[in-house]
């Protein structure tokens, strides 16, 4: 009997010919990923234990991207703690404030490549799985314990197969797709499953959409978020420098179930507080007034997103009542955007700019909300307090649909644009 991808991960992990759902295996990850809200804590607890070495320093890397740049004295003195380890444990790959948000640099640095696995101290570790790799969330004692010994135990998901049919139509992007999804399958759906994306309309979907899919599948409860490696995959990670072979489920893998997720009837989609499975078409909520509008995160921050936003932001100002920021996900993201004019378009439409980082997304810094304040984001979560205020509201869309929502100062269909016509990602 095949495997799915989230199983074949696993039984190369742990150096098994096959496994199956509900196993538990020791498996040896390829890379360690550590941020700077659990970085210091982790390299503390490893040398409480007395271990002052990691199991490779060649496969770990650390990200200063949640609190960048620090905007208190306690977070500096964390970054400055976080340096040190990182210079004492000698960690190979060290991205300092302003370079990009973990995910985001992970993809577009080549640094893990199809039928691997990755652990990070983040529960959106899972966007990895855009590449064909076994990316998942782990906590800062397992981490410590990842980085001493080079294993940890995971127990074998079964896997939920979504196949993509059709095409998506004018102004509907990936992230209305997986936002339909959380409505399809509910925010515990895939609870410790993996979800594996495949279908007749899984190789039309660019790698910035797959980022964007795989990011979320966390927030659906799965424990991986799985596309093919591809010749989309492979284009990409050639790009960055890296030599990878095909990499996909068995032609006989067993899933636990197929959902099938049609795009030709797809309508922009925008989840309401405070849970990201309480999805509507956008048409349906149109004319909520908002305070705020925010583009960026690991989920809808990359240049593909900025394209999008810029085209319908181009000649026109954003409303006097509402603010916009926009945060690329990375250096290298935001450099591509002034090359095309792309941030001199959001400066002229009136839009904040924000450095590379998670800045708004997790409520830490740069854009937190007041208590009633009503924001629309093309970010991940809308949980009560996520941005600041519980008291506040957070509503999750496309960068297409903040942009337009942006412009009105209210919750705005972005179809009413011609603009956005074409948009994919």
């Amino acid at each position: 009997m095949g495997m799915t991808m989230a199983e074949k991960i696993l039984a190369r992990a742990s150096g098994r010919a096959t496994v199956r759902p509900g196993e538990f295996v020791v498996g040896q990850p390829d890379f360690a990923l550590l941020h700077d809200i659990f970085a210091a804590p982790v390299f503390d607890l490893l040398r409480e234990c007395g271990v002052l070495a990691v199991w490779d320093r060649t496969r770990v890397a650390v990200v200063l991207d949640h609190l960048v740049p620090a905007p208190s004295v306690a977070a500096a003195d964390v970054h400055r703690r976080i340096r040190g380890h990182v210079r004492d444990f000698g960690i190979a790959h060290f991205f300092d404030a302003g370079q990009g948000i973990c995910h985001q640099l992970m993809a577009e640095r080549g640094l893990v490549a199809p039928g691997q696995l990755l652990l990070g101290t983040d529960s959106h570790t899972t966007t990895a799985g855009a590449l064909g790799v076994g990316g998942t969330g782990i906590g800062t004692s397992e981490m410590a314990y990842v980085l001493a010994t080079g294993e940890l135990w995971l127990q074998v998901p079964p896997t939920i197969r979504v196949d993509l049919r059709g095409r998506l139509g004018p102004a509907v992007m990936w992230k209305d797709a997986v936002l339909a999804l959380a409505a399809l399958l509910g925010a515990d759906g895939a609870q410790y499953q993996a979800l594996e994306f495949g279908g007749p309309a899984a190789a039309q979907v660019d790698l910035a959409g797959r980022l964007t899919i795989a990011n979320m599948a966390v927030e659906l409860g799965a424990k991986f978020g799985l596309f093919p490696a591809d010749t989309v995959t492979l284009a990409h990670l050639r790009r960055c420098g890296v030599d990878a072979e095909p990499f996909a489920a068995d032609p006989d893998a067993q899933y636990a179930r197929t959902v099938p997720l049609d795009l030709d009837t797809l309508v922009p989609q925008v989840a309401g507080p405070h849970a990201v499975d309480r999805v509507r078409p956008v048409h349906e909520v149109e004319d909520l007034p908002i305070d705020q509008a925010f583009i960026g995160s690991c989920t809808n921050g990359r240049i593909e997103d900025l394209r999008v936003a810029a085209r319908i932001l181009a000649g026109r100002r954003v409303h006097p009542h509402t603010r916009l920021l926009v945060g690329p996900a990375s250096r290298q993201v935001e450099q591509q955007a002034a090359r095309e004019g792309l941030l001199a378009t959001f400066l002229d439409a009136g839009a904040v700019l924000l450095p590379p980082g998670c800045g708004p997304c997790f409520g830490g810094h740069l854009g937190v909300l007041a208590p009633g304040e009503r924001c629309i984001g093309a970010h991940n979560r809308n949980f009560a307090g996520r941005m600041g205020s519980p008291k506040a509201e957070i509503y999750l869309a496309s960068p297409a649909t903040v942009a337009a929502s942006a412009l009105y100062g209210r919750i705005t269909d972005p179809r009413r644009l011609a603009e956005t016509a074409g948009a994919r990602t």
